[in-house]
């Protein structure tokens, strides 16, 4: 059986269709960033910093399980194209037991060690008692986000992308509908300010869980069967381990990396944390038409590849850089049409309005560099399952150049802060030589389906 995917070179009808539900999600998931920093800006810049350094992990998290659905969706993409739902099936059953295992165990030390979570990021009291707090009842959203963000990472592998989008507008506007109810105490609710964000999040989430399993139970081919977790098939998990989990890797890595920045802004100051949050929001918003053309291509690539079409996937590999480009200058100059509005609604510190401003148009061109990083590594190379070169090239940029640099730029040489966060952003243009070098090279693109799967279980 063969993909729907047509076998004309129609590539932009085809990423319009993929990419435009993908970025109203992305829009969604930076609305309702914006909507928290917006509503904790009524409650204080304390509120504020603490969640910031408490989301964290959550962004850590987020990276775990966006490496496993976009290894997941590497392989369901390519047998996507090759019309193999048996083999879909067995591939997210084994992305969620690795999902499951590590949300289980993160939310168990969320809920017994808070504090000493908090604790790596600030010394401050008051931000560890609300940080603490916040932490605790997010263990609750660890769980259902690891089995949703998977399930959902596999329906856009096989074309089903205004499904996932769907899942992701109800939680997304419950969300906000719940942070307002809980912040501001409306409808007879509570006051809790940090702590009502925490549960909203969490609501919010186990209800688009609830939903994902309602839209599984009419779905004809691909299921969130928790079941699926327990068939074995040796071939494939080899590939998954092989493929998959150097994406994951290089996730975690950068992730954790990344959040090494906030670790030492958060030693730098709490004006500097503060600046930070708000900057966050707004180079996600810059950031959402080049993502989208990331993760769009990548699911094109991918089941292109599967088809066994490696000339094709060349051109559209090509295409899609070139779009993103275009998308990555265009977000550099939405950071810098959104600039006067945050300087003016911004309830900071002078000297944390200070940082907020440069840090801004600092982002107006940092996007660019993480733009076409993200498009090639998490999207190009990983449709042909090319992930080590990610995982190492990463690995090599964080933890050798950027942390080290900051690090000691802040407490070696004790610069200031802008000097130490120019640094710090410097990260994503050192790796352009060989990440384009790479992609030149076309060694990332491979037909990784096998023939005959499920004759030795």
């Amino acid at each position: 059986m063969r993909n729907q995917l047509s076998q004309r070179d129609d590539f932009y009808p085809q990423i319009v269709k993929l990419v435009i539900p993908i970025i109203i999600q992305n829009l969604l998931s930076a609305a309702v960033n914006s909507a928290d920093v917006i509503m904790l800006n009524f409650v204080g810049q304390s509120s504020i910093s603490a969640v910031s350094l408490a989301a964290n992990y959550s962004n850590v998290l987020f990276m775990v399980y966006y490496g496993l659905g976009t290894g997941a969706t590497l392989l369901c993409a390519q047998y996507y194209g090759k019309g193999d739902y048996k083999a879909i099936q067995i591939i997210e059953g084994i992305a969620l037991r690795f999902s499951m295992i590590i949300s289980v165990l993160v939310a168990l030390v969320a809920f017994t060690m808070p504090q000493m979570m908090m604790k790596l990021f600030t010394n401050d009291p008051k931000l560890l008692a609300i940080g603490s707090s916040y932490i605790r009842i997010m263990g609750i959203t660890y769980i259902c986000w690891g089995m949703t963000e998977v399930y959902l990472a596999v329906l856009r592998s096989i074309g089903r992308v205004t499904t996932s989008m769907a899942m992701n507008m109800l939680a997304f506007g419950l969300n906000i509908l719940l942070n307002a109810t809980f912040i501001f105490g409306l409808f007879g609710a509570p006051k809790l300010g940090a702590t009502g964000v925490a549960i909203a999040t969490a609501l919010s989430r186990m209800i688009e869980l609830i939903a994902c399993f309602i839209v599984s139970a009419f779905s004809k081919n691909v299921r969130l069967d928790l079941r699926c977790m327990f068939t074995k098939n040796k071939l494939l998990f080899s590939d998954f381990v092989r493929l998959s989990l150097p994406a994951l890797g290089n996730d975690i890595s950068w992730s954790i990396g990344f959040s090494m920045y906030s670790v030492i802004l958060g030693h730098l100051g709490t004006d500097a944390v503060a600046a930070n949050s708000l900057v966050v929001v707004v180079r996600n918003i810059g950031s959402v038409f080049c993502f989208g053309i990331a993760s769009a291509g990548g699911i094109l690539l991918g089941n292109v590849m599967g088809q066994g079409d490696l000339e094709r996937s060349r051109r559209y590999a090509s295409k899609t850089l070139k779009l993103t480009v275009i998308a990555g200058f265009l977000g550099g100059l939405i950071v810098l049409a959104i600039t006067p509005f945050v300087m003016r609604f911004a309830s900071l510190t002078p000297t944390a309005m200070h940082y907020l401003k440069y840090m801004l148009l600092i982002n107006s061109y940092y996007i660019m560099g993480s733009a076409v990083n993200t498009t090639l590594i998490a999207g190009v190379f990983r449709a042909g399952g090319d992930t080590k070169f990610g995982l190492i090239c990463d690995t090599i940029d964080m933890w050798v150049y950027a942390v080290p640099l900051g690090f000691f730029a802040a407490f070696v040489l004790k610069l200031p802060v802008m000097w130490v966060y120019f640094l710090l952003c410097t990260d994503e243009f050192v790796k352009w030589p060989w990440v384009i070098k790479r992609y030149l090279s076309g060694k990332w693109a491979k037909n990784i389906t096998r023939e005959n799967i499920f004759e030795n279980k």
